[in-house]
């Protein structure tokens, strides 16, 4: 049987889904029909909505009618607004008990000397400062595989994933305050990664973040080879140094064996960019599926975006295990209110054009299809920029919506492997931790198959459910920390996606 052309996601909704373009005199509800055409992933009225009457997806509201809209309309940014409404924090009345699975399940993952656990195994070069990345990636390009003459220079050290460059913009120019401090701890928690076996940082030698300072202020001592290219005599110097000291080590980290360990090990970045109207139906809820499974396996994910959580943050402090978690993440919704009025810009600003393309109309409806990732285990904790995570289960971190940004945050925190939903098409990368990319549609996936790992447009075809399919992401988490190759590994991916947050004024 065909499924109906509309998807309904919650009894008190004013408006359902087309699951695919509908054309006038489309059946959508009962006794309605479609007045007008409605592209795919759009919302159409299933009632009439009055002109400031709240408008509800999800059975939450959405934005408010700047119109009379009549059944069968479509509902979008013609008609649909922005508003402010009363929000219940409510801090913990949704908390319940987790319930762990026994026994847990298993990776194939490469435990380090200092217990934490890999799930791919790269040399990594950071740079202190944009002046040094030109070099850094010379270096790391004596060591890239060429996909098409087939030369490959770690041919004889099968268990190195590659040697990757992350470098950045910054560094210098800069306020020595909070700007400083967060770019310290984003390279810091890199140059911690356990997915990184050893690690070259370069520098200029006059830049305000000085590698002695990083190393000093983070502690660092002992974990990194230090280099900057005014003490060292040059660029070609340098290079030669950086190449010479990345050959004395490869036989060392070489030496690695994956051995059975809980997917406890496991810290999973939640993230989602080219949303559309099916973000929140399909895969995002798919992913949280996924999610709660790895929680109750004894996990951790992390949430982020902390623009795009916004509006719907009220439903995460039902979820906070104590009234301080949940007011945590009610300061960073205030401190972001003050931040983009500062900047002459609204909170509303974000959804993008290509997610009101999609469907999306305001960010309340995009924060609540986003939050969708997370599933509906207890929050446990809310942690700042690039801030190592140290719960486990579900937790937040504060981060900008921009992707890229986003994501290096959450893999300085510890995540060791990212799951990425799109509806619109994404060929994010994240080294050193691989990326799983979820397609929400399926005509989507079928266009971009070559950079989509799963397709969650099945739950919209009604050829799966939601938990089946966050089952079967679940189980692809694990065999790609394992060692199975993602799309976006395939094509190399995820050096340039290096994006530590760039806080003040660049003087």
């Amino acid at each position: 049987m065909a499924p109906p052309p509309v998807i309904r996601l919650h009894p008190e909704d004013s408006v359902v889904i087309a699951r695919a373009t509908l054309l006038p005199g489309a059946p959508i509800g009962e006794n309605v029909l479609a007045t007008q055409r409605i592209p795919a992933g759009h919302k159409v009225a299933v009632r009439a909505i009055a002109a400031g009457e709240a408008v509800r997806r999800y059975g939450q509201i959405i934005g408010f009618a700047s119109a009379p809209i009549a059944p069968g309309q479509h509902v979008h940014v013609h008609n649909c607004e922005m508003g402010d409404f009363v929000k219940d924090y409510a801090y913990g009345v949704d908390t319940l008990p987790t319930n762990f699975f026994e026994p847990a399940a298993t990776f194939q993952g490469i435990r380090r000397p200092d217990g934490k656990v890999a799930t791919r195994n790269y040399i990594g070069i950071l740079t202190s400062v944009n002046c040094s990345a030109h070099v850094a990636g010379v270096v790391a390009d004596m060591f890239r595989r060429n996909p098409f003459t087939g030369d490959d220079p770690l041919a004889d050290f099968p268990n190195v994933d590659g040697v990757v460059a992350l470098t950045h913009k910054t560094g210098c120019g800069m306020t020595q305050d909070e700007a400083l401090r967060v770019l310290r701890r984003t390279l810091a928690g890199y140059a911690r990664h356990p997915n990184f076996s050893h690690v070259i940082v370069l520098g200029l030698g006059c830049e305000v973040n000085q590698i002695g300072g990083l190393m000093e202020e983070q502690r660092l001592a002992g974990r990194l080879k230090a280099m900057d290219i005014q003490t060292m005599g040059g660029s070609r110097k340098t290079v030669a140094a950086g190449v010479s000291f990345v050959k004395e080590i490869l036989a060392e980290s070489n030496q690695v064996t994956r051995v059975t360990v809980p997917a406890s090990e496991l810290t999973v970045a939640l993230q989602c960019g080219g949303s559309d109207g099916y973000s929140g139906v399909s895969a995002n809820p798919a992913l949280g599926a996924a999610s709660d499974l790895l929680v109750r396996h004894g996990g951790t994910v992390i949430l982020s975006e902390t623009p795009e959580t916004y509006g719907a943050e009220h439903l995460l402090t039902r979820r906070a295990v104590s009234q301080e978690v949940g007011e945590k993440l009610v300061a960073l919704m205030r401190w972001w209110e003050g931040y983009t009025r500062q900047e002459g810009a609204e909170m509303n600003a974000n959804p993008s054009p290509g997610n009101k393309a999609g469907g999306l109309t305001t960010i309340l409806e995009k924060s609540l299809g986003a939050m969708a990732k997370a599933g509906s285990t207890n929050l446990v904790d809310v942690v700042r920029y690039a801030e190592e995570v140290k719960a486990r289960g579900f937790v937040f971190m504060d981060t900008p919506g921009y992707d890229p940004v986003a994501a290096t945050g959450q893999v300085a925190g510890g995540a060791n492997l990212v799951c990425f939903t799109t509806g619109r098409g994404s060929v994010f990368g994240c080294k050193p931790a691989p990326s799983i990319k979820l397609a929400t549609n399926t005509p989507m996936f079928k266009h971009i198959e070559d950079d989509m790992d799963v397709n969650c447009g099945t739950v919209l075809d009604g050829d799966e459910t939601v938990q089946e399919a966050g089952r079967r992401i679940f189980e692809l988490i694990l065999r790609v920390a394992s060692g199975e190759r993602t799309k976006s590994e395939q094509f190399d991916f995820g050096a340039a996606e290096f994006a530590p947050w760039v806080l003040g004024a660049t003087m």
